[in-house]
């Protein structure tokens, strides 16, 4: 059964910083589920019958300009089918004046009325966003999440192999810290996954031997960050010696997250090996693939070498056990 989450109405207004016209009650008890928002076009003609009062309702120039063709009793009349609907809230674009009848048939109903000065373009597309991150499907994985060049990359592997040690080195380096141990994964949009660590142990990383840290006490502000996208699961796994790992880097693997497709590396572990080196230049080479240049296709090509697919290698969705 798919879990349905919720924002508080008080979130968004803070989040928008918007102006309170109505409120019947608290509004951390008004939940808001969707993550569309309606402008109400056919509503205003009596049309409901697609009618989703789950959305929070925009009112902008277009609206306000319609509504205001009505006479006073036919105003009332279209807003009182409105609101007896119960949308969780309206919002006010434009720092426009609500009619009376608007406010009204808000109170008569318990409907929040707020405000903006904002387009309603810019409000929308404001909300929309912050709805999308804060509703979005989620799951949390043990692991470690870092920005290295720019690359949100999640350290994935059996406890103890070095996960928190090497976030640590990478951070000497000047890279940051989104997340250790626990990461929630939301996906944001059809193409993007955004980790980021629970509230509780935000910025606390666990060293074996020494306790839990605070990174952003130690190193400063700048070697932490809150959210990162996640371009790449780097699965670090002790060293195999009867196991064959690529060479060549022609073959793609992915790991599914969320029903999304992420790259997948194995770095194999071992005593001498720099793992903070490694996985920077993994980053780098994962930014220079995502732009077009595979250094595997160039050398094979200078060699007089064919390789077997149009992208360089076969691909593989492999199924890591993440938890």
């Amino acid at each position: 059964m798919a879990v349905t989450f919720t924002v508080s109405l008080a979130n968004i207004i803070n989040e928008l910083s918007l102006e309170t016209l109505y409120m019947p009650g608290s509004p951390d008890e008004v939940l808001i589920s969707s993550r569309d928002v309606s402008r109400p076009g056919l509503e205003l003609t009596g049309f409901f019958d697609y009618y989703d009062n789950t959305r929070i309702l925009i009112i902008g120039n277009t609206e306000h300009a319609f509504l205001s063709r009505f006479s006073k009793e036919e105003r009332c009349d279209v807003l009182s089918q409105l609101m007896s609907r119960k949308p969780p809230a309206i919002i006010i674009s434009r720092s426009l004046e609500p009619s009376q009848e608007l406010l009204a048939t808000a109170k008569e109903n318990e409907v929040p009325i707020l405000r903006t000065a904002d387009a309603t373009s810019s409000l929308v597309a404001a909300l929309v966003s912050y709805m999308n991150v804060e509703l979005a499907p989620r799951i949390t994985r043990h692991g470690v999440l870092v920005e290295v060049y720019g690359e949100g990359l999640l350290l994935v592997g059996d406890s103890g192999v070095g996960k928190s040690e090497t976030a640590i080195e990478l951070i000497k380096r000047g890279h940051r810290l989104i997340a250790d141990d626990a990461v929630e994964i939301r996906r944001v949009s059809k193409k993007s996954l955004v980790g980021s660590a629970p509230e509780n142990i935000r910025h606390f990383i666990e060293l074996r031997g020494i306790g839990i840290i605070n990174a952003r006490r130690i190193f400063g502000m700048g070697a932490v960050k809150l959210t990162e996208k996640i371009d790449m699961v780097i699965n670090l796994e002790l060293w195999d010696s009867s196991k064959v790992y690529d060479r060549m880097g022609m073959d793609n693997e992915f790991t599914e997250i969320l029903g999304l497709k992420v790259p997948v590396l194995t770095i194999p572990v071992k005593p001498g090996r720099n793992l903070a080196i490694i996985i920077e230049v993994a980053a780098m080479n994962n930014r220079q693939k995502k732009m077009g240049y595979n250094a595997a296709k160039e050398l094979l090509q200078s060699l007089g070498m064919d390789y077997s697919s149009d992208d360089g290698g076969e691909t593989h969705t492999i199924n890591w056990n993440l938890i």
